[in-house]
């Protein structure tokens, strides 16, 4: 996949649909009672570039102060859904150990690598950083999908789709946008911004609901890459 071709597809068809009011407003993220939990593998950007994204985020909410914006602690890259979120999925479903003991298996056999978040995209519900990965990101997603095809642990890898980006989405819609021409020219403004490198030298096993917000956010266990 051409990540930057991909990401240039997305950013075009999703500001067309912006512009006409097409956009799509989630009617859960502000839901009491929305049971959507699963279990991911994620990778955190450091403080260096999440000040970065905050420095974004802090212009589009004058811009639109009612849609919904990540904090630090919630901005992630997913790496694998292993149990992609769904009403009523909860951890006394599953034996945790066995899912840390076949994830580290594959982790062992890598080492640390480079993210490049620059740039910004979009979807007709949210606004995403780019985020540009190494071979390394894929070749252990390839390994995790064989791994877990030869057990029998619950796991619904790939079944919404096959993840290849490595994106990071920061604002969602959660309500009519009041200036969407100012905030479409805003994205546009940092559509080639570089917010930083970092190097991926943890990855987090969570519990998790639809947004990754940190109250709902159970560490079940970090990896390190050496």
């Amino acid at each position: 996949m051409d990540l930057a071709e991909h990401y240039n597809k997305l950013y075009t068809e999703a500001v067309a649909k912006i512009a006409q009011d097409q956009y799509e407003i989630d009617h859960l993220i502000d839901s009491a009672t929305d049971q959507r939990f699963g279990v991911t593998l994620v990778i955190r950007p450091d403080a260096a570039i999440n000040h970065n994204i905050q420095q974004f985020l802090s212009k589009a909410k004058a811009i639109e102060p009612n849609q919904y914006y990540y904090q630090n602690t919630d901005i992630h890259i997913t790496l694998m859904s292993i149990i992609s979120c769904y009403d009523g999925f909860n951890l006394d479903n599953i034996n945790v150990k066995d899912y840390i003991e076949l994830i580290q298996q594959v982790l062992v056999r890598h080492k640390s690598f480079k993210i490049l978040f620059k740039g910004l995209t979009a979807s007709p519900s949210c606004i995403l950083i780019q985020g540009f990965l190494t071979d390394t990101l894929n070749e252990i997603r390839n390994d995790l999908r064989a791994v877990f095809k030869n057990t029998n642990l619950q796991q619904s890898i790939d079944k919404r789709y096959a993840i290849q980006t490595a994106h990071s989405t920061i604002i969602r819609f959660r309500a009519e946008l009041e200036n969407r021409e100012a905030l479409i020219n805003l994205v546009h403004k940092y559509r080639d911004y570089d917010f930083g490198t970092f190097d991926v030298e943890n990855i987090e096993l969570v519990y998790n609901d639809w947004y990754q917000r940190e109250q709902y956010v159970k560490k079940l266990h970090i990896f390190s890459l050496d």
